[in-house]
């Protein structure tokens, strides 16, 4: 959403002055002249910051509230859930007994991917903010260990929580975070690069130092794996193995996750603001009640 709301080229069209805001919705279906749709269906729907829209059937999917509450259509089981998966799997490709280190493990991304790593038989290390989101990550997710970026010494925490150094990075925040998790990656270690939550506000780089060069150093001496991608170029041949497995990991309590809910359209702004900003605990969701 964000990368859309700055006029320049990326992977998706940027928003113009007046258009409906993107997002998906869980919605239901008032009335239906699509075969595959009927009164009262529950769907993940493309439609946007809306109460009501009209759809000829593309790009949704029917949502089964007997599996899992219809919520996580938007989180585990939705977009977030399939980024933690398919970058996991696909690009970071969790061994036994390797570490993996992901930051904002407390969000719907992060979350998962410490689980689906524990569950590989990985050791899981979250990155959060403060004491509350740490305690969640390790004390509810089950992570091996959380570390506080907001504590003064931050670096050396993630490196005493990382002895071993760290084989799988899951890169979704950058910024200081990312120049605390450089040194300790070792040889052949995988970064999949699924966000720049840090950065999506900044401003471009002054004339101070430019890391590049010594990024680029580790890279070439350590033969690091380091890939961005976008969570559906990975859905023809993986996302029915996502929604299986991760539907039953929540079934039988192996997988958990957070939502915070947020009541009413007109919050939606303010809501999404704070999320930016690392407010949010957990998947946050805006409930509208048409």
């Amino acid at each position: 959403m964000r990368g859309r709301m700055d006029d320049r080229k990326s992977y998706a069209k940027p928003l113009q002055v007046g258009e409906v805001m993107t997002g998906e919705t869980v919605a239901r279906v008032l009335t239906s002249n699509h075969s595959a749709y009927a009164k009262g269906d529950i769907v993940l729907a493309p439609t946007g910051w809306r109460t009501h829209a009209l759809s000829d059937g593309t790009g949704l999917r029917k949502l089964d509230p007997a599996v899992a509450p219809v919520t996580t259509g938007l989180g585990v089981l939705g977009m977030p859930g399939f980024t933690a998966y398919g970058g996991l799997r696909v690009i970071g490709k969790p061994q036994p007994a390797e570490t993996v280190v992901v930051a904002a493990a407390s969000g719907p991304v992060g979350s998962l991917v410490g689980q689906l790593a524990k569950l590989a038989g990985a050791r899981a290390v979250g990155i959060a903010g403060g004491p509350e989101k740490c305690a969640f990550v390790k004390d509810e997710l089950r992570f091996d260990a959380a570390v506080d970026h907001r504590a003064a010494d931050f670096p050396a925490r993630l490196a005493a929580a990382c002895p071993n150094g760290i084989d799988v990075y899951f890169e979704n925040v950058g910024g200081a975070i990312w120049q605390a998790v450089l040194p300790l990656l070792n040889n052949f270690a995988r970064v999949p690069v699924s966000g720049l939550i840090a950065q999506y506000n900044g401003l471009p780089p002054g004339d101070g130092t430019d890391r590049l060069p010594a990024t680029m150093r580790q890279i070439l001496s350590k033969r690091l794996t380091i890939r961005g991608f976008i969570n559906n170029e990975f859905a023809a041949e993986h996302y029915g193995d996502f929604l299986r497995e991760v539907g039953a990991g929540i079934a039988d309590g192996r997988i958990r996750y957070r939502e915070d809910i947020v009541d009413g359209l007109e919050r939606a702004p303010g809501a999404f603001i704070g999320m930016l900003e690392g407010r949010n605990f957990g998947k946050l969701i805006v409930r509208v009640l048409g």
